[in-house]
C-alpha cells in the first residue's frame, strides 16, 4: 500500500470512528487505544482487544479495517486478507477494506499459478465493489469540505483502478491495463510513482518505449524513495535492452 494512501486511510478511519458512540467508558478507552497505536503490531493488538472484549461494538468494521491496513503495512498478505474480509462482513459498504482486499489478493499472482483466475476474479470484484461503494459514500465528517472529501475519494478510486490494472497485466490484457493505470494516475491529485512504473512497464511490453520513457523520467525526478527510483531505473534499462534487440 502506498505510504501516503496508508496515512490518508488511517486518518479517514479515525474520522469515521469519531462518528460512532461507545457504549461505555471502558469501550471508549479501548477505541482510543486503537486509534492512538503507532505501529502495526500495536494497532493489531489494540484491535483484537477491542473486538474481543466488546463483541457488539459499533467500531468493529472500523477496527478490522485498521487491522487489515496494519497487516498490509507489515507485508502479511494472508492475515491482511482475513481482516479485510471480516471488515466487509461487518460493513458491506466498507470501501477501504475492499481496496485492501483487492490489493492483497492480486499481490504476487503469476501467469501460470493454478489459482490465478480465482484470485484475479476476487481482486477485480473487490476493486469494482469499492468503486461502486465510493459513488454513494457519505462524507464521514461534516467538517470536511467538498473539495477535501472529493480528494480523498479520488485517492481511493485511484487505488482501485491500480488494482484493476494489475489484474489486467497478469491477464495479458495490455490495452485494459493501460486504461486502468491511466485512470489511476488521472483520478488523484497525487499520482503514485509505483503506478507510473507499472504503466511504463506495460508500455515497454507493447513496444511503446516513447510513452514509457517520460513516466520513468518523472519518477526519477520526483521525491520518491530511493528504492522506487531504482525500480524505475531498472525498467529503463530493460527497455533499452528490448529496443536494442529489435535493431
Amino acid at each position: 500500500m502506498r505510504m501516503q494512501s496508508f496515512a490518508i486511510a488511517l486518518a479517514l478511519t479515525a474520522t469515521l470512528a469519531l462518528a460512532q458512540k461507545p457504549k461505555s467508558a471502558k469501550e471508549l478507552e479501548a477505541v482510543k487505544a486503537m486509534l492512538a497505536a503507532q505501529t502495526p503490531d500495536a494497532k493489531i493488538a489494540a484491535v483484537e482487544e477491542l473486538v474481543t472484549r466488546y463483541k457488539d461494538t459499533e467500531f468493529k468494521a472500523i477496527a478490522l479495517t485498521q487491522a487489515a491496513q496494519a497487516e498490509q503495512a507489515k507485508g502479511d498478505q494472508v492475515a491482511g486478507i482475513n481482516y479485510a474480509n471480516r471488515a466487509i462482513e461487518a460493513d458491506k459498504n466498507n470501501y477501504q477494506a475492499m481496496i485492501v482486499l483487492g490489493q492483497l489478493t492480486v499481490q504476487g499472482v503469476r501467469e501460470f499459478d493454478l489459482d490465478k483466475d480465482e484470485r484475479l476474479g476476487r481482486a477485480s470484484k473487490a476493486a469494482n465493489d469499492a468503486l461502486a461503494a465510493l459513488k454513494t459514500a457519505a462524507k464521514p465528517n461534516p467538517n470536511l469540505s467538498d473539495d477535501q472529501w472529493n480528494g480523498i475519494k479520488k485517492d481511493f478510486e485511484s487505488q482501485a483502478h491500480e488494482t484493476l490494472g494489475m489484474v489486467a497485466t497478469v491477464q495479458k490484457k495490455q490495452d485494459v491495463a493501460v486504461t486502468e493505470f491511466k485512470m489511476a494516475l488521472d483520478s488523484t491529485p497525487t499520482p503514485d510513482p509505483g503506478t507510473m512504473i507499472r504503466l511504463a512497464s506495460v508500455y515497454d511490453d507493447m513496444g511503446k518505449f516513447e510513452d514509457a520513457a517520460p513516466l520513468l523520467d518523472k519518477v526519477a525526478a520526483s521525491n520518491a524513495p530511493a528504492a522506487i527510483k531504482q525500480v524505475a531505473q531498472n525498467e529503463k534499462a530493460r527497455a533499452e535492452k528490448m529496443k536494442a534487440a529489435k535493431k
